[in-house]
């Protein structure tokens, strides 16, 4: 079911660091792979210490972030989580639970890979800004 327009799902990403060098065309490839969700209040989006294959963007709602038992923060729409799940296997750091409805869209890994697959340049745009993300956010001086 098509809850977001096409625009809605692109700006959306176009905010995320991680996406920060795609053109508007590769961005919309990535849209179209996307899965628009409704989910209740309380449902579980993902659990820490399990291994993550999603991304999630907020459109609507608010959600919890749990970490070893403490909230950390409250998403809201326009916020997203789970971005490393597309290029690892790591377990989540946190629990995400829904604290009211939410609308919201997902980008699998496995349909991520597939864009990837087709078209490279996305591939190197994506790890080009994840570098820049790990050399800014990172205190390893080796790394600037």
């Amino acid at each position: 079911m098509r809850l977001f327009s096409q625009d809605t799902k692109v700006q959306a990403l176009k905010g995320v660091p991680l996406f920060e060098g795609l053109s508007h065309r590769e961005l919309v490839q990535l849209e179209r792979v996307c899965e628009d969700l409704e989910v209740e209040q309380g449902t579980v989006l993902c659990k820490e210490g399990e291994v993550g294959r999603e991304f999630f963007v907020l459109v609507d709602g608010k959600v919890r972030v749990i970490r070893k038992g403490r909230r950390v923060v409250t998403l809201t729409g326009g916020d997203f989580l789970g971005e490393i799940a597309l290029l690892t296997e790591l377990p989540r750091t946190a629990t995400v639970t829904a604290e009211t409805p939410v609308r919201l869209f997902v980008l699998t890994s496995r349909e991520f890979h597939a864009v990837l697959d087709q078209n490279p340049k996305v591939e190197r745009k994506v790890l080009r800004a994840l570098a820049r993300r790990l050399a800014e956010t990172s205190s390893d001086p080796t790394l600037a």
